[in-house]
């Protein structure tokens, strides 16, 4: 999820920059943050349908072209894709928003200076955009890789099963299933315990790496 849902807001936020209507792009920046105010429920709700090996809309198309339906969710090779997808859908619109926000603190007058010396628009975007967002950039990617080791645990808990078990567990199921199923609870702490320290010490080295390499750090 962070190589591939976190650069999916960044990418979002510049394609919905490139729009000129400003009624279109709001009706697309709706649309696409709307998955964020749905729970996990029912998005669980959502893709289990769609996916659904006996008259899911994916497998119908499959089987339109002659394939044989697949379990998605069933399946190790998979569930973590659905996984990535999932988590993708649902919070890459949200995010984006903040990065729209730094976007439109840039001045203009750096695009129309780009534009004189006949920078287009992928040149405008390489050369001031991205440099322009970098510091939320760094700190969202800071502060992420403090989450990195809950990430997906309510997600994870309503759409895995026995068989994928081992491709789908993080340490938030693994605590629940631990902790309430076999009532564990001192393991289950310990393990939680292990989860916050070791999210701490990601900020800490992250933090400083950035410091360090791009000159830009939280503090």
């Amino acid at each position: 999820t962070v190589v591939f849902c976190f650069p999916a807001p960044i990418i979002l936020a510049l394609l919905l920059n490139e729009v000129l209507s400003n009624k279109i792009k709001r009706v697309y920046q709706t649309v696409f943050t709307f998955p964020h105010f749905l729970s996990w429920v029912v998005v669980s709700g959502i893709f289990i349908n769609i996916l659904s090996p006996s008259g899911g809309f994916v497998n119908n198309i499959i089987s339109l072209f002659g394939g044989k339906p697949i379990s998605f969710l069933m399946d190790k090779h998979w569930f973590r894709s659905i996984l990535v997808i999932s988590s993708g859908w649902k919070g890459a619109g949200w995010s984006a928003i903040i990065y729209i926000a730094a976007i439109t603190g840039i001045s203009p007058e750096l695009y129309e200076a780009a534009k004189i010396d006949g920078a287009g628009r992928i040149k405008q975007i390489i050369y001031i955009t991205l440099p322009g967002i970098a510091s939320t950039i760094v700190m969202l990617f800071i502060l992420r890789l403090g989450h990195i080791l809950q990430v997906g645990t309510e997600q994870v808990l309503l759409m895995y099963n026995p068989t994928v078990y081992d491709v789908g567990d993080v340490i938030g199921t693994y605590v629940y299933r631990m902790g309430l199923g076999k009532m564990d609870y001192s393991f289950s702490t310990a393990v939680g315990l292990f989860n916050s320290v070791i999210g701490f010490v990601l900020v800490m080295i992250a933090n400083a790496l950035s410091r360090k390499l791009v000159k830009r750090s939280i503090w």
